[in-house]
């Protein structure tokens, strides 16, 4: 098997990007050009490596192969150009991807710790659903996912080889409610009080499930309001504008205004916070994020 480097860029930045078009505007080549790279990697392989559908482009397992071989030869390439220009910095990047309300309980204090316990790392983030996280880390771009999910507690993933999930903590689902009005004063409120609340809801689809909205609610519930940005979801909420679920870990980071109210008449919505990876062994970096991520209070 004879393997630019040029031909292994494009298929990283194909898994990255999701289509070719994509990793032809990030690369700066024409699509055509990237269609070729694609094409001659593949007779060069064996194998097909890409799987084009109607919504982009996905790696084959053959191609997902190829893809973790290619970035470590990548990064030794970019490690070697680095020495020989002296320009080598003594840095180590971690890609670290996290579901939307970690980046406001979880990432600050993290990173924190991480500044002064393992200096020499630099870490990027991403933000996304557990489906899109699962679907970048086997894809390669991202390194570790900090994700979250409902009894039974696993990820929705059932490809091969298994993700290695290590559990963080468990948190409590809340109700958040405005603290004036039909709750004002309140610590907790019943289910069959919530038949007719308006809720603020992020918007679902086929793979990500209705979120904002207490699960096993009576009924169809009345949302009023939709948004997946959770600064959005609290200013509604604390304006008087509906109310929605926020779990119990961001009690610290809520605004003026809004309450947290255990639901009675049904049993507890606990939600998971995991870690997941790749299998194998670790790198020293990835080991550090998973240490302070695991032992975060």
């Amino acid at each position: 098997m004879d393997f630019s480097s040029t031909a292994l860029r494009v298929l990283r930045q194909v898994a990255d990007s999701g289509s070719f078009t994509a990793a032809a505007a990030q690369l700066g080549y024409t699509q055509s050009a990237i269609s070729r790279q694609a094409a001659a990697l593949e007779r060069s392989a064996g194998a097909v490596l890409f799987e084009r559908r109607f919504d982009g482009v996905q790696l084959t397992p053959a191609g997902l192969t190829l893809l973790r071989h290619a970035r470590t030869i990548l990064d030794s390439v970019a490690a070697a150009e680095q020495e020989l220009t002296g320009s080598a910095a003594p840095t180590a990047p971690v890609r670290l991807g996290m579901f939307p309300s970690a980046g406001a309980v979880i990432l600050p204090g993290v990173l924190t710790r991480l500044a002064a316990t393992a200096p020499h790392l630099t870490v990027t983030t991403r933000e996304g659903s557990t489906p899109a996280l699962l679907r970048a880390l086997r894809a390669g771009s991202i390194d570790l996912a900090v994700l979250t999910s409902r009894p039974p507690h696993r990820p929705s993933d059932g490809e091969s080889p298994r993700l290695h999930i290590d559990p963080v903590e468990d948190t409590e689902l809340r109700l958040g409610a405005p603290t004036t009005g039909l709750f004002s004063g309140r610590t907790e409120v019943h289910i069959d009080e919530l038949v007719d609340a308006p809720w603020i809801a992020a918007p679902s689809t086929s793979t990500e499930p209705l979120l904002g909205v207490w699960p096993g609610l009576p009924g169809r519930p009345r949302i009023v309001h939709t948004t997946r940005d959770w600064l959005t979801k609290l200013r509604l909420v604390a304006g008087g504008f509906g109310v929605t679920t926020i779990p119990s870990r961001m009690s610290a980071v809520l605004p003026p205004g809004v309450s947290l109210l255990r639901v009675d008449g049904v049993p507890a919505e606990i939600r998971r916070i995991l870690m997941a990876r790749l299998p194998g062994r670790p790198d020293p970096g990835i080991t550090d994020v998973l240490r302070v991520i695991t032992s975060a209070d």
